[in-house]
């Protein structure tokens, strides 16, 4: 039975439970985190970032997404409160993306605050941005193009390169986005492009802008998180109430690309 008691988290406890994962300086490593799901955490998301930082070192970095996915077209679903009638005054109105002061959307309260913390470099994607600090901040971020969301010139594949880690703190492998870079390199047969629309700025003035991206979902990625586990070392903790998951982001990301050109049909 999944225990569901509330438990008192201290920065103490998150130190040593990035330490017990082998978190060390000089790793590059994208976070995802539920800070719901450790329970009570004294001293809120501000506990989480500092440990992560620390861990990491002056040689490393932290990064975590910072999506603003509601800057895309309604048609998506991205508004699916707001009827209809209401799209085009949307798509005329809402705010152009600005990475200083877009909000994330449902990212979390840890990757809210992180966006805003001193010396934190945030991609140009007005709807798939990442945050980094550390080391390699701005090479993880900066030419985030509109395209490439996930690919091979995106802040996935530089952490890729750089030989990065993957830190999961009380969330599945539903949230995982380094799965989105083996969409990218896998070839299935229901691979395809989509069309999607961002309100950013152009020459000093907000547009509506249409660009061309490779149409993903993630659907699968809790089960291909499943069979990874299976097969690769993933190194576990507890914080809290939480189940802290640590892995080598190539062997999940290369292994992701064999099991989806096996497994997904379409």
């Amino acid at each position: 039975m999944e225990n569901t008691e509330r438990k008192i988290v201290l920065k103490i406890d998150v130190d040593k439970a990035l330490k017990a994962l082998g978190l060390k300086n000089g790793d590059n490593v994208m976070v995802h985190c539920s800070l719901s799901s450790i329970g009570f955490v004294c001293g809120g998301p501000e506990i989480i970032i500092r440990s992560l930082l620390e861990a990491c070192g002056n040689e490393g970095t932290v990064m975590m997404p910072t999506q603003s996915w509601k800057n895309l077209d309604p048609e998506t679903g991205v508004h699916w409160l707001e009827p209809k009638e209401w799209w085009n005054q949307i798509r005329e109105n809402w705010p152009a993306y600005d990475k200083r002061i877009t909000p994330t959307n449902t990212m979390g309260a840890v990757s809210e605050m992180f966006r805003q913390w001193p010396g934190t470099e945030r991609s140009n994607h007005p709807a798939r941005s990442v945050a980094a600090n550390g080391k390699n901040a701005i090479y993880l971020t900066e030419n985030h193009d509109l395209s490439d969301i996930f690919g091979e010139t995106s802040p996935l594949a530089k952490l890729y390169k750089l030989g990065g880690k993957v830190l999961l703190i009380g969330v599945d492998y539903d949230k995982n986005t380094s799965l989105h870079l083996a969409d990218v390199r896998a070839e299935y047969p229901g691979k395809h492009n989509t069309i999607e629309h961002s309100a950013l700025m152009e020459n000093g003035k907000r547009v509506w802008k249409a660009y061309e991206t490779l149409a993903v979902d993630g659907e699968d990625f809790v089960e291909i998180g499943k069979a990874f586990e299976e097969k690769h070392s993933v190194k576990k903790t507890t914080l809290g109430n939480a189940i802290l998951r640590f892995m080598d982001m190539k062997e999940l990301v290369d292994f992701a690309v064999e099991w989806i050109e096996k497994n997904r049909k379409n």
